[in-house]
């Protein structure tokens, strides 16, 4: 249901730029790092109202994200610990863009709040669920590439639409999206984790 779930469907396309990358001698936690600095800009940018820059760190953060594991498979380098330092820097990512975004202009504080713990929660089930032995779990409707596509398209049109709808920005609008569909989101992945610890 995710666009995380068309990751197979694409690996045509991010292959070939990751042994591109490679050539360059870029790393996987070099680009894992790259996409945590990229975000921390877009933060950074969406907290001064630079809209569309902040769009354009985003769109980095996501092509960072989205190759430095295609790269460590094919330099067959792929570790527990890269897997680690790419889930925490993910995390403090959305952490960095989400409250750039409420601390600002764009969106009340206690949407951000709504917004940041849904995708927080979501994340966290999602690997709490291998931790306790069901297998890592990221189903559900709103998946981080989801996020990160939500939040290009809606600054490309807050720059458009600058006086936002019904009081509020479309990136806080945005965030509301993440609020709800994150929580939900989930209560999916909750559910479905239940279930199985009950094999």
């Amino acid at each position: 249901m995710t666009l995380d779930s068309y990751r197979p469907h694409v690996a045509g396309i991010v292959t070939p730029v990751a042994r591109f990358c490679i050539k360059l001698h870029l790393t996987p936690n070099a680009c894992t790092i790259l996409a945590f600095i990229a975000a921390v800009i877009a933060g950074i940018v969406f907290y001064k109202s630079w809209v569309l820059i902040g769009v354009v760190f985003v769109m980095l953060n996501g092509f960072f994200d989205a190759i430095d594991g295609a790269i460590a498979r094919e330099m067959n380098i792929a570790s527990p610990r890269g897997d680690f330092l790419d889930h925490v820097l993910d995390r403090y990512a959305d952490i960095f863009i989400v409250c750039g975004i409420f601390w600002g202009d764009l969106c009340p504080w206690y949407i951000g709040v709504f917004a940041l713990t849904g995708v927080l929660m979501s994340s966290y089930l999602g690997t709490q669920a291998q931790a306790v032995g069901a297998g890592r779990f990221y189903g559900g409707v709103l998946g981080r590439a989801d996020r990160l596509v939500i939040l290009m398209a809606g600054g490309i049109i807050a720059f458009f639409v600058p006086a936002g709808i019904y009081g509020m920005s479309i990136l806080g609008w945005a965030l509301f999206i993440f609020g709800v569909l994150g929580h939900f989101t989930a209560a999916q992945r909750f559910v479905h984790v239940w279930k199985e610890l009950k094999h």
